[in-house]
């Protein structure tokens, strides 16, 4: 059975950045899509990235650029594989849009902007 990469929150100044450290080879980040495009930094080792049923092979160091609402799953092909997925908060409306609830683990983020972002999360994106 295959495991998950342990999962570090951060955010400064609107910028989220979730660390993905992938402890054994195999270990996989589950297929997901998002709402925006973002981009993943493979800062070592190496993944096999599924995104909508094409699979292709990175390694770091390397900047992945994933498209909005493709699903896409992570897979590493090293031990101790590291990756950053990094994105904005907010749109240019400064609504906090970005993040579902779910991805925020408890006790992540311990600044103001951060513990704001969590708060807007529950609210309506539109109207």
């Amino acid at each position: 059975m295959n495991d998950h990469p342990e999962i570090a929150v951060s955010c400064v100044s609107s910028v989220y950045v979730r660390q993905m450290h992938f402890k054994k080879a195999g270990d996989i980040e589950q297929g997901h899509s998002h709402q925006f495009d973002h981009q993943t930094l493979l800062s070592r080792g190496s993944v096999k990235i599924t995104l909508e049923g094409v699979e292709n092979v990175y390694h770091a160091p390397h900047i992945i650029f994933i498209r909005k609402d493709h699903r896409h799953e992570l897979v590493a092909l090293e031990d101790d594989t590291l990756c950053y997925c990094i994105h904005a908060l907010r749109d240019g409306n400064d609504v906090c849009d970005i993040i579902p609830p779910d991805a925020i683990p408890m006790g992540a983020g311990s600044n103001k902007a951060f513990e704001k972002a969590k708060s807007l999360l529950n609210e309506p994106i539109y109207g």
